[in-house]
């Protein structure tokens, strides 16, 4: 778990990764949203459509560590997801509007909670305990980490294309 003192500054990190993804899409459109790096790599288009869903998830799990005494958390396929719920042909924009909302929102759940809040716990039911704290870190981390695998992607795409 965070120690208290890191938790304004992964509150400002987990902000800040809505615009994060926010600035590594921009400009990218047409073939470069659904340009798959590698077998098995996601588009950008997937990644966004992830963090959409992904952000959607997360508000569950703060809302329900916040006001429960120790939930169930339940872990999700992100892989299932993306097939069945066809991530490939997600409006894109739509997409990153709803990461970039939910994480508004998000945010705006978790700013003002307390200090004992941020050592309340779920129980993942893959992980184990995980506190409001332990969230808030995966959360902030899972934006920026997607934002460099976008960057990745795209900087495939521009090799990709000029190596035509």
């Amino acid at each position: 778990m965070p120690e208290p003192n890191e938790i304004q500054d992964l509150l400002e990190r987990f902000r800040r990764g809505a615009e994060l993804v926010a600035v590594m899409t921009t400009g990218a459109a047409g073939a470069e949203l659904d340009f798959s790096p590698a077998p098995g790599k996601w588009s950008v288009r997937q990644i966004v459509c992830h963090l959409a869903d992904s952000e959607i998830v997360g508000r569950d799990r703060f809302s329900r560590v916040i006001a429960e005494d120790n939930p169930t958390i339940i872990g999700y396929d992100q892989d299932a997801w993306a097939e069945k719920l066809d991530y490939r042909k997600r409006k894109f924009s739509q997409a990153l509007e709803t990461f970039r909302r939910i994480r508004g929102e998000n945010h705006e759940l978790l700013k003002d909670q307390p200090a004992a809040a941020w050592s309340r716990t779920g129980t993942h039911n893959e992980r184990g305990p995980v506190s409001l704290g332990d969230l808030l870190l995966i959360y902030a981390e899972h934006a920026e980490k997607h934002a460099r695998q976008i960057r990745a992607a795209r900087d495939a795409y521009k090799a990709a294309r000029a190596a035509v």
